[in-house]
């Protein structure tokens, strides 16, 4: 199979780049209700691009119903801090952690949105969304 060439510079293991790391488990607390939505937000959260190295601010979103279970706020707190000093790119910080959320919580649905601050000038918003189903691919 061809290796598909990039203008940018960016290669396939930037792309890759902090998805094969290591995250903390996300502790959970028995939900006592049903039918509800929970924010939560992360007004400072930061990473760092994994090709200059440079860091990224923005602020992370996470919105779910929950099922049986809800996110205990330190042990998430804990996890998110764990992108502080990661290579990733911000598309797939939205993706990791909505997959980490549900593997948590298995929620009704959930939603994490990271809107980027700009870098050169662009600002960058990401949602991801559980579900997925193939009409959003």
């Amino acid at each position: 199979m061809e290796e598909t060439k990039y203008t940018t510079g960016y290669t396939d293991d930037h792309a890759k780049s902090g998805l094969d790391a290591v995250f903390p488990a996300i502790e959970t607390w028995r939900n006592q209700f049903a039918a509800y939505e929970i924010l939560i937000d992360d007004p400072e959260f930061t990473s760092v691009c994994p090709k200059t190295s440079l860091p990224d601010f923005g602020v992370l979103t996470i919105r779910y119903m929950p099922r049986e279970t809800c996110l205990e706020l330190k042990s998430l707190k804990e996890y998110l801090f764990c992108y502080r000093n990661l290579g990733i790119f911000q598309e797939n910080i939205a993706n990791q952690v909505l997959n980490d959320v549900v593997k948590a919580t298995n929620p009704v649905w959930a939603e994490v949105k990271g809107d980027f601050r700009p870098r050169g000038g662009i600002s960058t918003v990401v949602t991801a969304r559980y579900p997925r189903t193939e009409e959003m691919r």
